[in-house]
């Protein structure tokens, strides 16, 4: 738009409405038009052609011909302006306006007319979107970019199938929905309106009249790729992508990546309180590549997981209450800063992950709830479309809009911000109609069932579409119950995801190592239960975020004992979960034995490794993700139980366990864990192989604020067979520690050997 010089008062035309179209005005006076094309525009009438215009805040309109500008008349006073001429004018028109404020300030633009333009979503699209196959809606649904007769602007499109009337409202137009009155596609329920000259970072909502009980709600735009920050809620018209990427040989890498046999470690993080500025302010996206790459390369993790990044109004949420499915959150920069991010944790060689929510979204009056008046997104039954426990809607998987909606909010991230996975949140409460539910409170599936049927057909197509069209990209399910084939293919019965969290071995873990080392041998069994299921599924161990919130404290404080003991416990708890089968997960925070449980409004207590025992522990992961990272055995074979073997798993009395980790090509680690605070002098353990074993780590070292007992050189075996196995060394495990042994040079007999000692 283009501020003019004013123009002269126009003569007087006679208006030209006739009672034909009365209830049309009626209609669009009382905002209730539900198809503005039918009275706004240009169209032949008769033997003449008209324009009718729509300008509320108009004193005067004049309309661009062959001849120049000429005044339009005011047909109505309520500012609807008229022309009308032998022949319409070229499409599409332009328009010279002149605007009052409520000060009475005027002003003088050019514009050209938004009902000039035709609809543009073509009808193969709306098919797709309507059966629930659109898996890229996010290019037709929501604002952008386009030009259409060469001229420049946004097109908006919406899905409210259930309103009377639709209008785009914003900065530009006072927020009135009477202006801009969008049009809709037959039955899709899809409303579309192209607004010529729009700059980028217009403010724009969507006003909604439902048609049967006449309410009007204003709602911001589900698929709107960025948002005013918080506390506004209002979408932004697209700035344009400036992304510069340089990852193609990461992602080239990807598609070839053998992830199932390959070291995955991943730092979990919250962007908004991993690290803050002095005065508590975030760090951006840009900000945090700054800072955290190198963090997490010194560390040795493979991968960053960022919790939810997506929009969301409510900061103690963090994210998970997610209202923008298409957005990066705004607190922390723009889109082009958070694919920035992506692109420079990959020239660095890390992966990063997504915390995605599809399990459920918040009430909140201005986002998806009640969208059109109706439950759209969710069940109108809130037996089937609430969630007791955290106050929020679930989504209506069985509606095929719906499902549009989602998978094109999991191919968005993964298309256009080049994540390299999703990991799933709450999908135990996605396949449980009766999840956390009462008997009452629930209402079957249609077999009489518990499993909500619609949703695991949801989880599957997502899972397919995943890994169908972005080779390389993982999916993580977070998920707490027995259900089978969670991360087998759906061709095999399964949902589909590549990995599950093995929240049973978590829970096991941290209950038994709550437990006063001297009660420990009678839970001995919470040690050794999970290699009865640990390759059921493509398991992940998490030590994450919700284990050091709501209550729980920190890992550290979880540890019992005095201070030495807790620290020692901690880094005993590390040398278990780099060992055992599966790959790694641990929350930020975890790996410098932070003190207090996690506080999302302020950073981390970083000031704590100016103490030795914190730096110890830090130290401790450091050197254990490197060293996983460089074993083969530790990883390659974490799915399969031949890359597993127990050495002793009945030694409840000492609260000890002994196993190895496998390789493909037979080399391998034995890892020996002591959970008491007894020093074992002198203990024999059985091996496999006879020759000379090397201690490569022990978390008892005095590097790590240890007693610094242990293996010093080599242990030679002693030819005396042990536990089963053809030969044995004689070890010294430290209290509360965990040493891991290797073989100096391993046979070429060594792979046949092993097997025999399971």
């Amino acid at each position: 738009m283009q501020a003019i010089i004013p123009l002269m008062q126009p003569s007087l035309v006679k208006p030209v409405t006739s009672v034909k179209v009365a209830p049309l005005l009626k209609a669009l006076l009382a905002a209730r038009l539900h198809d503005p094309f039918t009275f706004l525009g240009a169209r032949m009438q008769q033997d003449h052609g008209l324009v009718r215009v729509f300008r509320p805040h108009a004193s005067n309109v004049w309309i661009k011909t062959t001849s120049g500008f000429e005044p339009m008349a005011c047909a109505h006073p309520s500012g609807v302006f008229e022309w009308c001429s032998a022949a319409l004018p070229a499409m599409p028109y332009l328009l010279r306006v002149e605007d009052h404020d409520a000060a009475q300030n005027i002003s003088v633009y050019e514009t050209y007319d938004a009902y000039a333009f035709p609809p543009q979503i073509s009808d193969h699209d709306l098919y797709l979107f309507n059966e629930g196959r659109l898996r890229q809606a996010y290019r037709t649904l929501g604002a952008h970019a386009a030009e259409i007769y060469g001229i420049a602007g946004v097109r908006f499109s919406v899905w409210a199938p259930n309103a009377e009337r639709v209008s785009l409202v914003g900065d530009f137009n006072r927020w009135d929905g009477r202006v801009y009155p969008m049009t809709v596609h037959g039955s899709s329920g899809v409303w579309e309106l192209f607004i010529p000259g729009l700059p980028p970072d217009s403010l724009y909502k969507y006003e909604i009249r439902n048609r049967d009980s006449g309410e009007v709600v204003l709602k911001t735009d589900p698929y709107a790729t960025h948002y005013e920050l918080r506390p506004g809620t209002a979408a932004r018209t697209p700035s344009g992508d400036g992304a510069n990427w340089q990852d193609a040989g990461w992602l080239a890498n990807r598609a070839r990546w053998d992830w199932l046999h390959a070291p995955l470690n991943i730092y979990e993080i919250h962007s908004g309180s991993w690290k803050r500025h002095p005065d508590g302010c975030f760090y951006t996206y840009r900000e945090l590549a700054q800072h955290l790459i190198p963090y997490v390369l010194e560390m040795g993790h493979t991968h960053i997981e960022l919790l939810p990044v997506s929009e969301h109004p409510l900061d103690e949420s963090w994210g998970y209450q997610t209202t923008g499915y298409f957005a990066a959150s705004s607190r922390y920069g723009s889109p082009d800063d958070l694919k920035f991010f992506v692109d420079a944790c990959h020239q660095a060689g890390i992966g990063v992950i997504l915390d995605w929510v599809p399990a459920h979204f918040p009430q909140d009056a201005f986002a998806l709830s009640r969208f059109d008046g109706t439950a759209l997104y969710e069940h109108e039954d809130p037996r089937l479309g609430f969630h007791q426990d955290w106050g929020t809607y679930i989504f209506n998987y069985g509606r095929n809009e719906v499902k549009s909606f989602l998978l094109s909010s999991a191919h968005y991230w993964l298309a256009e911000f080049h994540f390299d996975g999703l990991r799933v949140d709450a999908v135990a409460s996605m396949l449980y109609l009766d999840y956390s539910r009462k008997q009452d409170e629930w209402l079957p599936n249609k077999y009489g069932g518990r499993e909500n049927l619609e949703a695991i057909e949801f989880l599957r197509e997502l899972n397919i579409m995943v890994h169908e069209e972005f080779p390389g990209a993982l999916t993580l399910a977070e998920e707490s119950t027995a259900w089978p084939a969670v991360s087998r293919p759906t061709y095999a019965g399964g949902l589909g995801f590549s990995m599950k969290w093995n929240m049973g071995w978590m829970n096991d873990t941290l209950a038994y190592m709550l437990q006063n080392p001297v009660h420990r041998r009678f839970h001995h069994n919470r040690l050794t239960f999970g290699q009865l299921y640990a390759y059921t599924e493509n398991f992940m161990l998490p030590f994450s975020h919700d284990e050091v919130v709501h209550g729980k404290g920190s890992l550290l404080d979880k540890m019992p004992g005095d201070a030495w003991q807790k620290f020692a416990n901690l880094r005993l708890l590390f040398a278990y979960q780099m060992t055992y089968p599966g790959k790694k997960l641990n929350f930020m925070g975890n790996e410098f034995a932070q003190g207090r449980e996690w506080n999302a409004s302020r950073e981390l207590d970083w000031s704590l490794l100016k103490y030795e025992q914190h730096c110890g522990v830090q130290a401790v992961l450091r050197d254990l993700n490197h060293l996983y990272n460089n074993t083969p055995a530790l990883y390659q074979l974490d799915f399969s139980p031949e890359g597993f073997a127990w050495i002793d798993c009945h030694d409840a009395d000492n609260s000890i366990i002994i196993y190895l980790r496998r390789a493909q090509n037979g080399s391998f680690v034995l890892i020996a864990l002591n959970f008491t605070p007894v020093p074992r002098v002198g203990y024999r353990i059985g091996v496999p192989v006879a020759g000379n074993y090397q201690e490569i780590f022990n978390s008892d070292s005095t590097y790590y604020g240890g007693s610094n007992l242990g293996n010093l050189g080599h242990l030679a075996t002693s030819g005396e067979s042990w536990m089963g196995l053809p030969d044995s060394i004689v070890i010294t495990l430290p209290p509360l520690a965990g040493i891991i042994l290797s073989l100096d040079d391993l046979g070429s007999s060594a792979a046949v050997t092993i097997g025999a000692g399971k």
